[in-house]
C-alpha cells in the first residue's frame, strides 16, 4: 500500500500570506488594512484575528467602534495543542463559519513564546503546518494572513517560514519543505526499549500503564496506536519513555510515501476511532512518519 494525496486537494483559491514586523505601530498597519479587506470582501462573514491578548488589546484600541465588526479570540484558545491540532481547528472553523466556497479573512498568530515556538522540534513541525496547509486548504477561497512578530517568533524560524507563504517571494514546494523535516534524524530508540510482533491493545495498554499514563491517557495512546497500525501490515513495534513522553514506534511492510498521510480532516468533527493517522495525529504530541531502514515505513508516535 503507497497512501497518495486526496484528489480533491488540487490548486485552488487559499491565499496564505505573512506578515513581519517588530514594533506594535508596524503590527497595527499591518492588520487593519487586511481586516478592512475583509470587512469589505463579499458573501463574508466578518474577518477573525486569532492573536495574542496585548495584540488584541492594539486592535481594540485602533479600532473602536469598529471592534464590534471583527471577531476576536486570543490565540491560546486556538492553538491548544500540536499543529496537527491547529489544522482541525481550522478546517471546523472554516465548516461552520465560512462564506461559500470557503470565503473567510483569518488574522493568525501561532503561540510562539508558549508551545510551538518553545523547541526546535516543536518550531519544525510549527513549519510543517505552514507549508502543508497550502496543500490542505488549496481548494478553500480562504485569506488567511500569518503574524510573525520579531520579538516572540526569532529571525531563524521567521526565515523557515517566509518559505511556506506564497507571498514572501522566497516560496517553496510545500512537499520538498516536508521532505527536508524528514530528512533530520529523530532521537535514537533506546537500547531498553520493549520490542512486540505486533502491537496487541492489551500489551500496549499494560505497559503504558505500567510506565506512568492514566487509565484513560493509555487508552487514547492504545487507540492512536490501533489507528496507526491500521495503514498496513505491521511487521515489528517498539515501546519506549516514561509518561507523559511515552513512545511507540511501528514498523510497516508497505512504504507510504503522501506528506499529507493524517492530516485531511475526516468528515467527522472529531477525532474518532476510524480515522487512522488523523486520529494519532490529533492525540500525540508528535507523529513522525519515515522510510524505515529495511524498507517499508516506519511511524513514530509521541504520546507528550
Amino acid at each position: 500500500m503507497t497512501a497518495q494525496p486526496s484528489p480533491s486537494l488540487s490548486p485552488g483559491t487559499f491565499d496564505h500570506r505573512m506578515t513581519v514586523f517588530g514594533t506594535d505601530e508596524d503590527f497595527v498597519a499591518a492588520a487593519l488594512p487586511f481586516l478592512a479587506e475583509g470587512l469589505a470582501a463579499p458573501d463574508e462573514p466578518p474577518p477573525t484575528a486569532i492573536l495574542a491578548p496585548d495584540k488584541l488589546d492594539l486592535l481594540r484600541d485602533a479600532l473602536g467602534a469598529d471592534t464590534r465588526h471583527v471577531g476576536l479570540l486570543p490565540h491560546t484558545d486556538w492553538y491548544t495543542g500540536s499543529a496537527a491540532n491547529a489544522v482541525a481547528r481550522a478546517a471546523a472553523h472554516l465548516a461552520g463559519h465560512s462564506g461559500p466556497g470557503g470565503r473567510a479573512h483569518l488574522l493568525m498568530e501561532p503561540v510562539w513564546n508558549g508551545r510551538a515556538g518553545r523547541s526546535p522540534r516543536e518550531s519544525a513541525e510549527w513549519i510543517r503546518y505552514e507549508a502543508l496547509a497550502n496543500l490542505l486548504f488549496a481548494s478553500s477561497a480562504t485569506t488567511a494572513m500569518c503574524v510573525y512578530d520579531t520579538r516572540t517568533a526569532g529571525a531563524v524560524l521567521i526565515e523557515a517560514a517566509r518559505r511556506a507563504h506564497p507571498d514572501s517571494g522566497v516560496y517553496e514546494d510545500p512537499v520538498r519543505i516536508a521532505a527536508e523535516l524528514d530528512a533530520v534524524p529523530l532521537p535514537p530508540t533506546p537500547s531498553d526499549a520493549q520490542r512486540l510482533t505486533e502491537p496487541a491493545p492489551e500489551a500496549v495498554r499494560a505497559w503504558a500503564i505500567g510506565h506512568g499514563l492514566g487509565v484513560a491517557d493509555a487508552e487514547s495512546f492504545v487507540t492512536a496506536v490501533t489507528e496507526a497500525a491500521s495503514l498496513g501490515q505491521v511487521t515489528g513495534a517498539l515501546l519506549w519513555g516514561e509518561a507523559p513522553g511515552c513512545v511507540c514506534e511501528l514498523t510497516l511492510a508497505e512504504r507510504i510515501d503522501d506528506p499529507l498521510v493524517g492530516f485531511v480532516p475526516p468528515p467527522a468533527t472529531g477525532p474518532a476511532p476510524g480515522q487512522g493517522l488523523w486520529y494519532a495525529r490529533q492525540v500525540c504530541a508528535y507523529v513522525d512518519v519515515r522510510d524505515a531502514a529495511g524498507g517499508g515505513t516506519a511511524v513514530r508516535l509521541q504520546y507528550a
